[in-house]
């Protein structure tokens, strides 16, 4: 494993759910998310949260949301040919309708089609089947934010890896792609002591839309050939795809069991054991 980072000039990090992996943060947003629909859908709106979070639910991480049909989309991430579409209630689709809604690649945006790559976007799910507007969800998302640099909310430190990026950073370039908001970005990084340590902060991404875009502006700046750069992420159709695809090498952080085959891929249950 160590030796895709190693032998690396370049590495590029994302932020949530990889240089920190609390997921305390998603049930909070859920929660103030929650307090905005009626009662009697409160306890409906929280239980279909849980069963997305344990993977029970047609809409989950690795899955893709689209608001206008209400329903969840399977996407080969490496093709981006959709395979596979089910009902907000568990009812696939026929062939024939999913052909005819969703011919040719798909393509993400932030209005109809989001990408479930991490726990920020299940909440923003449930929010959206239940009638919410997406100004209740940034409202939200924004306070979560906030809550997250105050005394009351602790970030769990990835151990060792303060003192990685220092040596890395003095062997190679390192730098920071997120979709995070600059302030945000420095509240966190300052929260986990990790300023200082990335050469360059690239913030409000908007990932994976313009994922590739991104990439080769920062292979461009650095003069480094795309088999010299990993990308190192938690989200596979923000982070890893796009990067696989345009032929860097890319290290997954993901606990579960997932099958996913590619030479270049390198996949762990957490940070620390990448570096």
């Amino acid at each position: 494993m160590k030796s895709i980072i190693d032998d690396a000039k370049l590495l590029i990090f994302d932020l949530d759910g990889t240089l920190y992996e609390d997921t305390d943060h998603f049930d909070y947003y859920c929660r103030l998310l929650q307090k905005r629909v009626t009662d009697e859908k409160k306890q409906a709106f929280w239980d279909t949260y849980e069963s997305m979070k344990k993977g029970t639910h047609p809409v989950a991480i690795g899955k893709v949301y689209d608001i206008k049909n209400d329903a969840s989309v399977t996407v080969d991430p490496m093709t981006l040919q959709v395979t596979k579409v089910t009902s907000f209630d568990g009812i696939e689709w026929s062939e024939d309708r999913v052909k005819a809604e969703f011919s040719g690649e798909l393509v993400y945006d932030f209005e109809r089609l989001i990408a479930i790559g991490d726990g920020w976007w299940l909440p923003y799910a449930t929010a959206m089947h239940f009638g919410l507007k997406q100004a209740d969800t940034w409202e939200c998302y924004n306070a979560t934010k906030e809550y997250m640099v105050t005394d009351q909310f602790q970030l769990s430190k990835t151990p060792g890896l303060k003192q990685a990026l220092y040596r890395l950073k003095d062997k190679k370039k390192v730098v920071l792609l997120t979709n995070s908001e600059i302030e945000d970005v420095k509240r966190l990084l300052h929260e986990l002591e990790l300023n200082g340590l990335f050469h360059a902060l690239y913030t409000e991404s908007e990932k994976p839309l313009k994922t590739k875009g991104k990439l080769k502006t920062i292979l461009n700046e650095y003069g480094v050939q795309p088999h010299e750069a990993v990308s190192i992420g938690d989200n596979f159709i923000n982070e890893i795809a796009p990067a696989l695809l345009m032929g860097l090498k890319a290290v997954y952080i993901q606990p579960n069991s997932i099958e996913v085959d590619h030479e270049n891929l390198h996949i762990v249950p957490t940070l620390a054991n990448a570096l």
